[in-house]
């Protein structure tokens, strides 16, 4: 099932005009407060129909010109900021409360068990961490048989360690059986790169860039609306060895398509396949393979394009085997260097560096 989205709205002195299409899956949108996220998601799900413009999932429309189906008919699930449960009902209650008689496959059982929630069941709402309200919200969404879930900033209120306790769920239905669009809403890049298959990068109302998400995030000509600071590629690898041969020292081994690389704190079991964003500012480039270095990880890489910076940096995209680096150098680097398109280099990055909520899988 496809979600076709061409909205055309104003509100006050804000303009929101975006053209963009959700397969099933995970797409994310980006982008900074005010940038038109949350218009976006509340125009499909009708909560705010838009001024002009056309939405359609699956081949039904939902809004155009001529017509405009209201929310509650829509088979949307919706997850807020704040997850916004019955307080006078159980989790179990909750839970069940929309959700449709004789529903297909998933069933009740089915999302309690993927959501963790056996242990809740018969809780109040009141008791519940604010994660463990997040996934009941979610839940209820998933029980309601959505044809498209809308997720909007679902863990902004949450902090780092919680944060971590519930991403693993969201990274579930990514892989799980669910064959709808996803359509996620965040201004946590950390978040978008370990759940999303898609991402759009939304500013001022517009649209700036939009592909598969390990291609957005290796562009370097997406930094301006990512930001310096934010900016990291995707790369996937492969868990071979906790330890080394003698003991453990807290140091994991990964294959990546490209080398090997030493990470601390990989609680997954060897051939588990991740996902780790690595942070274009922590990486340094070399361009012969270095020896002597405490930084354990060293991958051959070729330079695909650089792309000069308005002030003393520049950003280098990398091709390393069949992933994506960024790496983050000065101006001044890349003419000492000569780095240049086509050239063969080496990418350095600590074990350190590649932080546990960036690992995902």
């Amino acid at each position: 099932m496809t979600l076709q989205v061409a909205l055309r709205h104003t509100i006050g002195a804000f303009d929101l005009d975006v053209d963009f299409t959700c397969p099933a899956g995970v797409t994310a949108i980006f982008g900074r407060s005010g940038a038109g996220k949350t218009s976006i998601i509340n125009a499909i799900a009708g909560l705010t129909p838009p001024d002009r413009g056309r939405i359609a999932l699956g081949g039904r429309v939902l809004t155009d010109t001529h017509s405009h189906i209201p929310s509650h008919k829509r088979r949307i699930g919706y997850v807020f900021q704040d997850a916004r449960l019955f307080p006078h009902l159980s989790v179990r209650r909750n839970l069940t409360f929309g959700a449709k008689p004789g529903q297909r496959a998933p069933t009740f059982d089915d999302i309690v068990g993927l959501l963790g929630l056996e242990a809740v069941l018969d809780r109040r709402p009141r008791t519940l961490s604010g994660g463990e309200a997040q996934r009941v919200a979610l839940g209820r969404a998933l029980l309601s048989a959505p044809d498209l879930l809308l997720l909007d900033e679902p863990l902004a209120a949450l902090d780092d360690p919680r944060k971590q306790d519930i991403l693993p769920y969201l990274e579930g239905l990514r892989a799980g059986p669910f064959h709808i669009p996803i359509l996620y809403v965040s201004h946590s890049l950390d978040e978008v790169a370990r759940l999303a298959d898609h991402l759009i990068l939304l500013e001022n109302g517009r649209i700036m860039r939009q592909g598969p998400i390990m291609d957005v995030l290796g562009d370097p000509s997406a930094l301006p609306y990512l930001g310096v600071r934010q900016a990291g590629a995707m790369i996937e690898a492969t868990v071979t060895a906790h330890g080394t041969k003698h003991g453990t020292d807290g140091l994991s081994t990964l294959r990546t398509s490209a080398g090997q690389l030493e990470l601390p704190g990989i609680a997954a079991p060897i051939g588990t396949r991740l996902r780790l964003r690595v942070m274009a500012q922590d990486v340094i480039l070399s361009d012969r393979r270095p020896r002597g270095l405490s930084s354990r990880n060293v991958l051959p890489a070729v330079i695909q394009d650089i792309h000069m910076g308005g002030g003393p940096g520049a950003a280098v995209a990398l091709v390393s085997g069949s992933d994506r680096l960024l790496a983050r150098v000065t101006a001044r680097a890349v003419r000492e260097m000569n780095l240049h398109q086509g050239q063969a280099v080496f990418a350095i990055f600590k074990a350190t560096t590649v932080a546990p909520l960036r690992i995902g899988r």
